[in-house]
């Protein structure tokens, strides 16, 4: 048996190769959107990718399956669990299978057993693995998306908080409770591969370690701990994160079936200013993906920066709008992992690219900058109301403790609530560390709030020199 194990680092997704290398059949489990790397593991170990599946319709990142299905000939094996607003609406004409709980299929000698899990969606299922080709008559591990985590479960809040259907966070943490009970039942050995890691939106307390067991997590995950159901849902909705917005976008594109990435319309590379000024005076989306330190220090009016590092694809999701082109002021060098980045989560509007470094030296634009404030600096003005904070963390990191008098507008909905936010004196725009609250700054400054402050080691500096927090 063969088994890879891929991730992508900016979206906290892990993904799998299983082959059989008797048969030279595989098949790829929760694909990413970008299918290279598993060809080239599958051209490098021998084997042909011959199907494709999913544990369930993912809402973090564009899916690869359909794209599997289409242009390469895979052939999907598809969840047939929930009701029916969350069944597959692109698979007729592909050749798939729906599978239910109890099912199998092979792929060469390996036998996969489909399992339902449901809780943090209806149509979840895990895969239960069995090496035939190695003369086993047991399952070695489990596939098991975003049901099980290391360390944590999925959360069942999703389809309420980011897709907005009522009633259903409360049906969901019941439906996890039931389908722990039937984890807790498998046998301590089985290997345990899940979906995703720390920093996914997923789940609140992911572990970093790749893998583990059902006996380790029967041990040690917080949520196997509970026996009362009641005592368990209300600890399973507590202090979930905001889940970003686009999180409903991608959960209807992977049940609709995303665009094929041949069919994307080309990105245009332009190296006129002039060209940048008509973007700008057409009220259009500009990013600007420099380090936040060098947009502070200088960057054209009315563009919006997000770093291109581990965060950018959830905070583009975040503060794109999917219906409006948007274009990029990149390094050149960047361009191809940026469209990767862009499309893992669906923003296929990208019209255009310039390159900042060439733009901006030429000296076509007056450029603007925001100041960073560390917090003895900051501690007076704020103390004497002389600026008005604005801390754009999570929820749950404002309820932990925050600045006195500072306003909660978690980053991901700064664009939607500029009218809560005075304009009589500068903003103090703050985060954990500094890093949101740079993009916040940015967001503030290309909607004319040109008195804008960061605070340089946010609310952890703030606390590390002793000033009062609430």
């Amino acid at each position: 048996m063969l088994l890879r194990y891929f991730y992508d680092e900016k979206l906290a997704h892990a993904s799998y190769l299983v082959g059989c290398q008797k048969t030279g059949e595989a098949i790829v489990i929760d694909p990413g959107r970008n299918l290279q790397p598993y060809f080239q593991v599958a051209q490098a170990e021998g084997v042909s990718i011959v199907a494709a599946t999913e544990t369930h319709i993912h809402a973090d990142f564009v899916s690869g399956v359909r794209e599997l299905g289409v242009a390469h000939q895979a052939k999907l094996y598809l969840s047939d669990e929930g009701d029916a607003d969350w069944k597959y609406q692109y698979a007729d004409g592909l050749n798939h299978q729906l599978l239910r709980d109890g099912d199998r299929f092979a792929i060469g000698n390996l036998v996969f057993q489909v399992m339902h899990t449901p809780g943090h969606t209806p149509e979840s299922i895990s895969f239960l693995l069995t090496d035939r080709g190695g003369n086993a008559d047991r399952p070695i591990g489990i596939f098991t998306g975003d049901f099980v985590f290391v360390g944590d479960i999925g959360r069942p809040d999703l389809l309420e908080k980011a897709a907005g259907v009522a009633g259903t966070a409360d049906a969901g943490a019941r439906a996890m409770f039931k389908s722990l009970l039937k984890f807790k039942q498998l046998p301590d050995y089985l290997q345990v591969w899940p979906a995703h890691g720390a920093g996914s939106a997923c789940g609140k307390a992911l572990g970093a370690v790749p893998s583990s067991t059902v006996g380790y997590e029967k041990m040690f995950n917080w949520a196997m701990q509970y026996t009362d159901e009641e005592e368990f849902v209300h600890a399973l909705l507590d202090g979930q994160p905001e889940p970003p917005k686009y999180f409903a976008v991608m959960k209807h594109v992977n049940k609709v079936g995303p665009a094929l990435l041949r069919d994307l319309p080309a990105v245009t590379e332009e190296t006129e200013a002039e060209k940048l000024k008509r973007w700008l005076a057409e009220g259009q989306q500009v990013v600007d993906t420099r380090s936040a330190r060098a947009f502070a220090q200088g960057h054209v009016a009315g563009t919006v920066n997000i770093p291109f590092n581990k965060a950018f694809p959830n905070w583009a999701g975040w503060l794109v709008d999917y219906n409006r082109p948007v274009y990029f002021l990149t390094n050149p060098g960047e361009l191809d992992e940026l469209l990767q980045a862009l499309r893992s989560v669906g923003i296929d509007n990208a019209a255009g690219v310039m390159d900042v470094n060439r733009i901006l030296p030429e000296g076509v634009f007056e450029l603007e900058s925001y100041a960073e404030i560390t917090p003895l600096e900051a501690a007076r003005q704020v103390e004497s109301g002389e600026v008005h904070v604005v801390d754009v963390r999570n929820l749950t990191e404002w309820q932990e403790g925050h600045i006195p008098n500072a306003q909660h507008i978690m980053l991901g909905t700064l664009p939607g609530r500029l009218d809560e936010i005075p304009e009589d004196k500068p903003i103090l725009v703050q985060c954990r560390s500094g890093a949101r609250s740079a993009i916040g700054a940015s967001i503030l400054q290309a909607n004319g709030f040109k008195q804008v402050l960061n605070l340089s080691g946010g609310f952890v500096q703030w606390q590390k020199d002793g000033l009062e927090s609430v």
